[in-house]
């Protein structure tokens, strides 16, 4: 069996924002520049899924809601190249929290679409892209 390496994550929901060398994980950088409209759910806490370095390059494209407490739910695959790789970026994505989106000043359940690519971390260009 191969080992696993841990691999940072493109999430590709839009605007490509850049990571430049700094001391800040890709999460982090994630977190802090990621959208935030109240209709939007929030990232507020983000698994990368550790995989082959033999997925860099291949996307999974996951489809879920976010419930009003913040949690993933219902978690499907759109699409994917390979069965192991799509298991292993929803079991990450399970383990993330959100803050949920909002309507009229409660929280609501929405319906999020996220387009994963796996990059190879250590190249210095690499980064996240968000909405």
């Amino acid at each position: 069996m191969k080992t696993a390496t841990k691999l940072a994550v493109l999430l590709s929901l839009g605007v490509l924002v850049p990571f430049a060398a700094s001391a800040k994980t890709p999460e982090q950088a994630y977190l802090e520049t990621c959208r935030k409209d109240p209709g939007v759910p929030v990232p507020v806490t983000v698994v990368t899924p550790s995989v082959s370095s033999k997925y860099i390059g291949t996307s999974v494209q996951i489809e879920f809601v976010v419930d009003t407490t913040g949690k993933p739910t219902d978690l499907s695959v759109n699409s994917s190249v390979d069965s192991e790789l799509a298991s292993s970026v929803v079991d990450a994505v399970k383990k993330w929290r959100f803050t949920p989106a909002m309507r009229d000043g409660a929280p609501v359940a929405a319906k999020v679409v996220l387009p994963v690519t796996i990059i190879d971390a250590t190249l210095p260009t690499t980064g996240y892209a968000m909405k």
